[in-house]
Order: C-alpha cells, then sequence, then structure tokens
C-alpha cells in the first residue's frame, strides 16, 4: 500500500504549487541511509546474492534447464522470514497478466496473418522442479505469478546467509513470434539458431531501506531491479557453438582451439579488432551442426545479473581499451549476416563506449565489454548487450540502418553503467537508467561523429512531445508499466533535461562535476530519484528544485512568448532638443479619419464665426521654449554629477521587453539582441526572474546603440515548443510538413550505386 501512495502522491502534489517551491515534501526524509545531500548515509547497506549455475541449452527442442545455488546475506537489519524471486519468463505463461491486460482494438487485425498470431499458442514460463536446501530438505514456495516467495523455517537474521538450490526449465521464446527481450532467432535456410539469452534463472529481488522488499509484478514494461553478487555459471551448449557471456571464461583451452587461443592473446594487446572465430569458422561450423555438447564456465564479480549468447554461426572478434591503468577487452559475436557492418564497427564501437562514459561517469570497472548482434532488439545485461542492426542480404545497407546500429551499440553498451554499476531501481523508475544513459550516449555519439545525427538529446527534438495532448502525456515521475509514449518520456525528455541543465542552467563545468559526483557516490549501490536531485544540487550549489518540479513532476511545457517591445532614449532634458522633438512628432503622427474628413465637410466652426470663444488656451504654442523652461534646466543641471551629466548627455537607448510564460514551464529567458551596426549581443537571464510572477514579466535594458531585433532561445537551447512567438519584429518560422511515405520497396543508396558501377563498367 505504501508504494501505491508513493506513486500517486508525487505527481499530484507538485500541482497547484508554486513553481519555486521547494521539494521537501515530495522528496523523503532523510535518514541514516540516505543523507540530506543525496549520497549513502552511515548505515547503508545493501544485500548480496551469488548464485552458482549449470545449465544446458537443448539445440532440438529449444528448453533452457538449469540448477542454481543461492546464497543470500542478508546485511540490513531487519530479520527477514520470507524471500522474494523474481521469474519474469512467467509473462510468457497462457493467461499472464502481461497478456491480459494489453489493449486490442479490433483495427488491429487486419489481416488472416493477425488473426493467426492472436491464435498462436506457446508454452512459457518458468517450470520450477524443486527448490531445496543444500543438504536436500525440500523448501516451501508460493509462486504468485512472476514473484515467487520462499518460506524459511527460521528468519534469516542480519548478517546470517543462507544456500538453497532452485531446479527449473522452459522453452525458449522465439522473438519473431513472441517478442521478448531475449530468446532465439531461427534461421530457416539452414536450421540453425542464435540464442540470446537473459531473465533465464529466478533471481533475487532487491530488498533495501527505501521499500522492503521489491516485488512489484513484471508486467514488461517495468524492467530490472537486482542485487549485485558473485556468479560462476557453466553453460552447456552444442560443441561447435560460440559462447559469450557476463564475465570471464575460466576454461578456454577446452572450449577454443590453439589458433583461437592465440588469437584471443594478440586481441588482449591490440588497438584494433582482430577475429578469434573467422567468417571461414563459423560457416564451417553452420553446415556440420554438431549433436555432442561441451560446457563453457563463465565467473563474474559484483555483477547485478548474468546473459549469454551462444550459436554456431557466431564470427568473434575482441580488441583492448585502456581506462585509466585497466585493460578492458572489448569484444563482438556476430554471424555472416551482420556483415560488412559489424565487422566494420561493431567492435570498435564497444571501445569508444566504454572509454567515453568513463570520462564522464565511473571508470569502468569489469574485464571484457561484448556487443551481440541480433535481428531486431536492443538490451542490456552486465558486461554484455544484444543489438540490431542488419544489413540487406547482399551486404549493402541504408544509411538510416548505419545510424541505428551505431545508435543502438553505444546505447547498450553504455547501459552497463546506468542501470548495471549505478544499480537503480527500473521497476521503478525507467527514467533513472534509460534517461541518463539517452543522456551519455548523446556525449558519446557526438565524439563519435561531428554533427552525428543523435535522436534524443538536443533541446529542439522533444518540443513536439512537449507540445502535444497532455491526456497522452505522462510526468517522468511515473512508475515504468504506467507510462503514456514510453520512449518521449523515459528515454527522450529525462535526456533532454539533462542537456538543458549542463548546456544552459548550469553549464558544463558545474554539471560535469555534480553528475560524476553522483556516479562515484552510487556505483555500486541502489540509488532512487532523491539521491540524484539532492546530489545535484549538493555537490554544485545550484538550487534545482524548480526544474525538477517542472520536468519530471508535470507536464507542463516551454512556451516563452515576447509579447511586446517599448524602446526609447534617455531624455537630455534640454527644452529646446525635447520641445522640437515633441514637435516634430505631433506633426507627423497619423490622423483620425474623421478629422481629415471633418477639415472639408464642416464648413465653418463656431469660434471661427465667434472671436469671443476663444480664450488663452486657443493659441498656445505648447512645444515653444520660454526662460522659465530654460531656468529650470539651469537649475536641474547644477544638481547633477559630472557622471550624470554625462549620462544625460549619451546616447543610451532604453528597451522594456515585456514575456509571457505560455506553456506553464519556467526556463531561463536567452535573447539575442541585434543592433542596427549589425553587432549581436546574447543575453542570459536566469529562471528565477518567474519566482515571484510565474506567467509574466518585464525587463528593461540600456543599450549604447540601437537595437533592431531581439529573438528569444536563439539557440534553440530551452526546448521551446513555439517559435513564432520569439522574436520582435515577428518572424513566421517555416512550417515543417510531414510528407506522407508509403511503405518504401526502393533500393538503398549502395544498391543503386553497384547498378551505377555496372552501368559504367559496360560502357567502358
Amino acid at each position: 500500500m505504501k508504494k501505491i501512495i508513493v506513486l500517486l502522491f508525487l505527481p499530484i502534489v507538485a500541482f497547484g504549487q508554486s513553481k519555486f517551491a521547494q521539494l521537501d515534501q515530495e522528496l523523503p526524509t532523510p535518514n541514516e541511509y540516505r543523507t540530506a545531500g543525496g549520497a549513502p548515509g552511515h548505515n547503508y547497506y545493501q544485500q548480496k546474492a551469488d548464485y552458482k549455475i549449470d545449465i544446458k541449452l537443448d539445440d532440438k527442442t529449444q528448453v533452457l534447464s538449469g540448477v542454481e545455488t543461492i546464497t543470500y546475506t542478508n546485511n540490513s537489519p531487519d530479520k527477514l522470514e520470507y524471500l522474494w524471486l523474481q521469474l519474469d519468463q512467467n509473462i510468457y505463461q497462457p493467461g499472464s497478466d502481461a497478456q491480459l491486460i494489453s489493449i486490442e482494438k479490433m483495427e488491429d487485425f487486419k489481416s488472416i496473418g493477425d488473426i493467426e498470431r492472436k491464435t498462436f499458442y506457446y508454452e512459457g514460463g518458468f517450470k520450477i522442479d524443486e527448490i531445496t536446501s543444500v543438504s536436500g530438505g525440500k523448501m516451501k514456495y508460493f509462486i504468485n505469478k512472476t514473484m515467487m516467495r520462499i518460506d524459511l523455517d527460521k528468519a534469516l537474521l542480519p548478517k546470517g546467509s543462507i544456500s538453497f538450490k532452485v531446479k527449473w526449465w522452459y522453452n525458449i521464446n522465439d522473438r519473431s513470434k513472441v517478442g521478448g527481450r531475449s530468446g532465439l532467432e531461427y534461421f530457416k535456410n539452414e536450421d540453425n539458431y542464435i540464442y540470446t539469452i537473459a531473465q533465464f534463472f529466478p533471481r533475487m529481488c532487491v530488498y533495501n531501506d527505501v521499500e522492503g522488499w521489491q516485488n512489484k509484478q513484471f508486467l514488461g514494461a517495468g524492467e530490472f531491479a537486482l542485487p549485485f553478487g558473485d556468479y560462476t555459471v557453466n553453460i552447456s551448449v552444442p560443441s561447435d557453438h560460440i559462447v559469450g557471456a557476463t564475465g570471464e571464461l575460466q576454461n578456454s583451452s577446452s572450449c577454443l582451439n590453439l589458433e583461437q587461443r592465440n588469437r584471443m592473446k594478440a586481441a588482449l594487446n591490440s588497438d584494433s579488432p582482430i577475429l578469434i572465430v573467422t567468417q571461414e569458422e563459423a560457416e564451417e561450423a553452420e553446415k556440420e551442426k554438431s549433436t555432442n555438447y561441451k560446457s563453457w564456465t563463465f565467473k563474474a564479480t559484483n555483477v547485478r545479473d548474468f546473459a549469454f549468447a551462444s550459436s554456431r554461426k557466431f564470427m568473434w572478434d575482441a580488441q583492448n581499451v585502456k581506462v585509466n591503468d585497466k585493460n578492458v577487452l572489448c569484444m563482438s559475436y556476430y554471424p555472416k549476416e551482420g556483415n560488412p557492418l559489424w565487422e566494420r564497427y561493431s567492435t570498435k564501437l564497444v571501445a569508444h563506449t566504454i572509454k567515453t562514459y568513463s570520462k564522464y561517469t565511473v571508470d569502468y570497472p569489469y574485464p571484457v565489454a561484448i556487443s551481440v548482434h541480433t535481428d531486431r532488439i536492443g538490451m542490456e545485461y552486465p558486461m554484455i548487450c544484444f543489438n540490431g542492426g542488419r544489413p540487406e542480404s547482399d551486404g549493402t545497407y541504408s544509411e538510416q540502418t548505419k545510424y541505428g546500429m551505431w545508435g543502438v551499440i553505444i546505447h547498450e553498451v553504455g547501459h552497463n553503467f546506468f542501470p548495471m554499476i549505478i544499480n537503480s531501481d527500473e521497476r521503478q523508475w525507467t527514467w533513472m537508467d534509460e534517461g541518463l544513459n539517452t543522456f551519455v550516449q548523446y556525449l558519446t555519439e557526438q565524439e563519435w561523429e561531428r554533427g552525428y545525427p543523435s535522436r534524443r538529446g538536443p533541446a529542439y527534438l522533444i518540443a513536439d512531445y512537449m507540445r502535444g495532448d497532455k491526456n497522452f502525456i505522462s510526468p517522468i515521475m511515473t512508475n515504468s508499466e504506467s507510462i503514456w509514449q514510453f520512449g518521449n518520456n523515459a528515454y527522450g525528455k529525462p535526456a533532454t533535461a539533462l542537456n538543458i541543465l549542463r548546456e544552459t542552467v548550469m553549464g558544463r563545468e558545474l554539471f560535469d562535476y555534480a553528475f560524476k559526483t553522483y556516479c562515484e557516490r552510487w556505483k555500486f549501490k541502489h540509488p532512487t530519484p532523491a539521491d540524484f536531485f539532492r546530489t545535484m544540487e549538493d555537490a554544485s550549489a545550484v538550487d534545482l528544485d524548480w526544474f525538477w518540479r517542472g520536468w519530471f513532476y508535470t507536464t507542463d511545457h516551454v512556451d516563452i512568448s515576447l509579447d511586446k517591445v517599448v524602446g526609447g532614449d534617455i531624455s537630455s532634458m534640454n527644452p529646446t532638443e525635447t520641445k522640437a522633438a515633441l514637435k516634430s512628432a505631433n506633426e507627423k503622427k497619423d490622423q483620425f479619419i474623421g478629422d481629415t474628413r471633418n477639415k472639408t465637410s464642416i464648413k465653418e466652426t463656431v469660434n471661427e464665426k465667434d472671436s469671443t470663444i476663444d480664450d488663452f488656451y486657443a493659441n498656445r504654442e505648447i512645444n515653444e521654449v520660454d526662460a522659465l523652461d530654460l531656468k529650470e534646466y539651469n537649475d536641474l543641471l547644477d544638481g547633477l554629477t559630472e557622471d550624470q551629466k554625462k549620462l544625460l548627455n549619451s546616447d543610451k537607448k532604453l528597451y522594456e521587453l515585456t514575456f509571457s510564460n505560455l506553456g506553464g514551464l519556467v526556463m531561463p529567458i536567452i535573447i539575442e539582441v541585434k543592433f542596427v551596426d549589425e553587432s549581436v549581443e546574447v543575453i542570459r537571464i536566469p529562471a528565477e526572474i518567474w519566482r515571484k510572477q510565474e506567467n509574466k514579466v518585464t525587463k528593461v535594458f540600456l543599450f549604447d546603440k540601437e537595437a533592431v531585433s531581439f529573438r528569444v532561445d536563439p539557440f534553440l537551447e530551452t526546448g521551446d515548443t513555439d517559435l513564432n512567438n520569439n522574436s520582435f519584429p515577428p518572424v513566421l518560422q517555416p512550417t515543417r510538413y510531414e510528407l506522407f511515405k508509403q511503405k518504401s520497396t526502393r533500393e538503398n543508396p549502395m544498391q543503386r550505386q553497384k547498378r551505377v558501377d555496372q552501368l559504367n563498367k559496360k560502357k567502358d
């Protein structure tokens, strides 16, 4: 019940409050576990879960079976009467909640193929054979959908440990039919498989000071909350398979031939990829299809999960990258279908990502980092990730395919840092891993290629989403399973927010220091949103509560309108000049049409007929300078200092600008001023200008020369959703029309060039 209150309370409380109200009520009270500055407290604790797992992958039946021994250590101050484990494969059980709650419409079923998919049956989910103590005694357990409770005979005391065994199996899901983050891809022409296997074993839930057991059901969107531990995993696969996995291979002498082991040694000292398994070797294995089995053994220390990939189709290359004084072996596994893209780019991208993320977050602590080629997904695990990006069958590819592959590899390898090292709760807050990771992905992409067309990060890219229908937009601070527009909410908007903090609100130096402080504080720990918010302020001395409130707790958007500009000179107060100027202005002012017509339509007025009508005021010239005007002016000058006299006689210009906050999201006001001499000045006003007047503010500027135009957000850095009201004089922004595109069957540019080359060859 506590968790439901928190989820609903956070977004609702934010509405109706001052945009600059502090977040005291929304954030949890600091305590001995988490400090007011956002750091782990003096009594911070976390549990440990160690695993020894023996598994077999049956290549004939596509069944994965295993026995695992879990040693669970209770570092909390609490007695634990039961343990909770995650059974994520159970979302594939017939009739699971994940299937029942999916929203469907008749319009989703437009063909017989759509209906066929509806009738497709897959017997998914874990089959738990038994759970026993290490001595063989049976243990009581209860399965509640995707969670399993183990009831203990005696409570597990603080600082105590317990070991137990779980025996299980399940049918591996075909991703083309069932979907999923892991599973198999079948190659019909060869009758071969690529297995990318994760969430494959019952895993301990997190128990912590924030919510006790994190046993929220897995519905498919909210990913995983996991404790750290040490793993030893034996993976039995067909003897011609190549296996990549979390951790370091322990028995290379029995898994690789001598030539492959020598290639591996060379890769350990190479700064460019070296093939360990060649395409020729992989193609030979594809044909042979051994029925014998062998076991690959991997060990991993201080990781929160384990995953692996296995196939006889795999090529395998590797290179070393240095992170300070530590060597990291960067590797890629891919079939021939991935080439030429994968052999050219994958491992280089892994190395670049590890190096760049280490610069902005923490030094990469693990010995290996792996990218595995799959057909269409991107998913991350400690030291290994599964990535799409497949060329056409003729080896050509579009630019979109190339950038898609680059982006997904950087993103998924980057997940080693968020959340595999900085271990946030993905089941609760997707943005804490996806959003932070997407932000550093953007930085990494820009260091890979100048002008890299990043999909997310720059502020202007979020404008379309932010101005959208608020019925289908969620605050970032929404539970992972309840988010509208998952990609924009959990990836795009938080990444944009951090980019705005870095470029506009805090500046790069302050932001980078604070962000790295957060990462260092919480590496190998379990941070919460409050820890992130507090650390960023604590390490920078910048009050950001207004920013977190607007960007993370509301669905407001940025739309700052430049409503009005009023300009004027500093008056010299000299009556000769001021009255002459008034007279000239009066003569030039526009005439009311009625006055113009009355000059001819009224032949004679009363005062024109009767000379007694006009009095003192009738013929007085109000703009004539008299002796008293001159005396008053001289008296004024006598009372001024020399500096005041200079200012009075200067040619400075005054301008009053009026701004409206139409979108509700307060932001700094960035103004570009262009002057009559074509020079430009940029003025940056902090967001605090809105602190007392949240809807409309005015600001007066004094310049040495005449301004000819003003423009708000000239560098597209705040995510302003309407640029048409940003300029004075008004400047109409061109409308972007998205052209209707039918499903393209046209060749990609590489294919076209091939045909051009063939034609040129014929001519020659």
